[in-house]
């Protein structure tokens, strides 16, 4: 790089002349140069790790980004695992526990612990903290619903032991053949009477059918009622033991006698319209300690848990009561 020459112009010669500057300006020139080069040095620097990033915090940043894609992800499973629980303790309660007469297990001791907000105190500190103490949480809660579900079958699986005649007798099957579940019409709870417009408690189930369609014990027992029944018209009462009874009514025809043994799956009745029924029909009771219970309860021979789950969401149509 050649040294720079300074001119200066002489208006009484009419010509430039060279400058020879002193060293004190020459020194603070050269300052000057310095100052502006590490200025303009700084603000590059500073512009590229505002707007670019180091290396490091790229890195950093990725892993965090990484971090959170992972966070979310195990949060949408452990939603997924926690419906698949949820779906498994009410069978526990409604299904299991009514087949083998056992108290539900408590919301209480589900939920124990779950209050606890001290131990994620820790988390709070960290970045994401509510997205990392959100999926926490839910892997707590999931860990302890297992827990509980798990000492739950454990229970069950000691009440079924040496359970074996008392399962022949309790209701397990639907009382017509209904595989496709089209002949559910209506089901457990209140509803509003077809006859009378008001609304009252269906004790039971109806079955949309043709009249003569056979009608099935749904467990072992006794006959101990048969004939007409107002109401009901022809009806058959069978007494299964162990605090169980079931209801068959608006039969076209009764195949059984009072006191008669029947097993389950045997024909007790055709299907009718007799007694106050607004079509064919059958009205089917569960009647435990001698109130009614939910018959949608007791089919668990016959239905898959996906038969299961759709029979409950027919069984709560409240426009096709019959009776």
């Amino acid at each position: 790089m050649s040294k720079k020459i300074f001119y200066i112009y002489n208006p009484n010669t009419l010509s430039y002349e060279r400058v020879y500057p002193s060293l004190r300006k020459r020194f603070f020139i050269v300052l000057r140069h310095l100052f502006v080069g590490a200025l303009l040095s700084v603000c590059v620097i500073a512009g590229l790790y505002f707007w670019v990033g180091s290396p490091k915090e790229k890195i950093l940043k990725m892993e965090n980004e990484q971090m959170q894609t992972q966070y979310r992800l195990l949060s949408k499973r452990l939603d997924e695992a926690l419906t698949v629980m949820s779906d498994l303790q009410q069978r526990d309660d409604n299904l299991y526990r009514v087949i083998l007469q056992a108290d539900p297990v408590s919301q209480a001791v589900r939920t124990a612990g779950s209050g606890n907000l001290d131990r994620y105190r820790e988390l709070s500190k960290m970045n994401d903290a509510d997205l990392v103490i959100s999926t926490t949480q839910k892997v707590d809660q999931l860990a302890r619903q297992v827990y509980v579900q798990s000492n739950s079958m454990d229970e069950l699986v000691d009440l079924a032991k040496g359970q074996e005649e008392r399962l022949k007798h309790i209701p397990a099957i639907q009382p017509v053949s209904n595989k496709n579940l089209k002949k559910t019409a209506s089901g457990y709870g209140y509803r509003v009477d077809p006859v009378y417009k008001t609304r009252k408690f269906h004790e039971g189930m109806d079955f949309a059918a043709d009249i003569g369609t056979p009608v099935y014990a749904t467990g072992n027992g006794t006959v101990v009622e048969t004939g007409w029944k107002q109401g009901y018209g022809n009806t058959v009462l069978v007494d299964h033991g162990y605090n169980y009874k079931t209801r068959y009514a608006h039969l076209s025809k009764i195949l059984v006698n009072k006191g008669q043994k029947v097993v389950r799956g045997e024909e007790i009745a055709l299907v009718g319209n007799t007694g106050k029924s607004t079509g064919p029909h059958l009205h089917y009771e569960v009647l435990y300690k001698g109130k009614p219970d939910n018959p949608v309860n007791y089919y668990f021979f016959d239905l898959s848990p996906e038969d299961y789950d759709r029979m409950i969401q027919l069984a709560e149509n409240q426009g096709r009561v019959m009776d």
